[in-house]
């Protein structure tokens, strides 16, 4: 398969498949970030779109991830699906989506995640433990009676594969692994040793 999004695109929907028992979010992938000291950063995370653009999440600006991509483009994503023995890693830039894609998204979220969105203040040390329900019933109040709008420190990132590794178990850790490099305007494909 010369196109490593058709093979992403097969590859995840076997995992959404899967029992909720075994994968309950097929979706969670780790993001990693680096900071302005160099220090790597990892968390898991949600996918929220993909195509061949690339692989879209949604954060707070303000919050360690969001600014470490704003001032450092790069990232890489790992998904793990342990009851396919399958793994995929990315690696590329990263780019703002259009507001559109972010509002429609935010539109999307239950109101609950929408007012979480306005109240936290992500990745900065929480004064006293009832300060995050005060803020959240402040803007509850504030919002009352309206669409709650997406904030202007709310938005998504589109991750710009220059590279996909397809990892596959095998017995005897002889696994198979595939790597697309983006080069120019097309995919080229090699194999690597296990």
């Amino acid at each position: 398969m010369s196109e490593p999004f058709e093979r992403f695109r097969e590859l995840f929907a076997r995992a959404q498949q899967l029992p909720q028992s075994c994968v309950p979010d097929p979706n969670v992938m780790s993001l990693a970030t680096v900071g302005g000291d160099g220090q790597p950063s990892n968390r898991m995370i949600l996918l929220k779109a993909f195509d061949e653009r690339g692989f879209v999440f949604y954060t707070n600006f303000e919050g360690r991830k969001g600014l470490e991509l704003l001032a450092n483009p790069k990232a890489a994503l790992c998904f793990h699906w342990a009851p396919l023995e399958a793994q995929v890693r990315v690696e590329g830039t990263v780019h703002r989506v259009t507001d559109a894609e972010a509002d429609a998204y935010f539109a999307s979220r239950a109101r609950s995640s929408q007012l979480g969105a306005w109240a936290s203040l992500q990745s900065q040390p929480i004064a006293h433990p009832d300060d995050l329900d005060r803020r959240l019933t402040e803007f509850g109040h504030m919002f009352e009676g309206h669409d709650v709008p997406r904030p202007p420190h709310w938005s998504g990132f589109r991750v710009v594969p220059n590279k996909i590794e397809f990892w596959q178990a095998r017995p005897g850790r002889l696994h198979d692994r595939h790597v697309y490099f983006r080069d120019q305007d097309a995919w080229r494909v090699s194999m690597l040793y296990p």
